[in-house]
């Protein structure tokens, strides 16, 4: 759904921050960075193995880095860790590896990136069985979390229809709210 993201951020002169993985068509990543929009690296496989150690991790945010760059010509030095830089779920993987791998990220000139809006749109909405409360439930937990009292970095996800579906009514929200 991305495209139809675009089309939406265009419509409002928005620009976001897209962290890609190498899911997806390449023409959406180079129309994101036309459209001016920031590309950052997610990783490429999104799979969590990728936290075994340092090494499986490199090799595999190595992957999308290349693909990026060859799109667009831009070495993204900005980073979005799957399950964000606190994650727990790497334990299970190698016990401390985000500590390990944060720091190290940071050593290679990378700034990695994690939310302080989620919109479960990849957690509990994902529970309800109906398509119209899945989307309400993102429009709930996004006016739920945003404040004009602090920057807002919003976690969506272009590959769920009910976010691309609410995205312009989270738009009119927090620019009239």
């Amino acid at each position: 759904y991305t495209g139809q993201i675009l089309d939406i951020l265009n419509n409002y002169n928005i620009k976001a921050t897209f962290f890609v993985t190498s899911l997806g068509d390449d023409s959406l990543i180079q129309r994101e960075y036309n459209e001016g929009h920031t590309i950052g690296l997610h990783t490429s496989s999104h799979k969590w193995d990728i936290y075994q150690s340092e090494e499986t991790y490199f090799e595999d945010l190595s992957i999308i880095s290349d693909r990026v760059k060859r799109l667009t010509g831009y070495s993204s030095m900005l980073i979005r860790f799957p399950g964000g830089s606190g994650n727990t779920i790497s334990r299970k993987y190698s016990n401390g590896i985000m500590a390990t791998l944060t720091n190290e990220i940071l050593q290679q000139g990378y700034h990695y990136f994690d939310w302080n809006v989620c919109v479960e749109d990849a957690g509990a909405c994902t529970k309800v069985s109906d398509y119209s409360e899945k989307e309400s439930c993102v429009i709930n937990y996004f006016e739920s979390q945003i404040s004009k009292n602090k920057s807002n970095v919003v976690l969506l996800h272009d590959i769920k229809s009910y976010t691309a579906n609410s995205l312009e009514t989270m738009i009119n929200y927090g620019l009239y709210n």
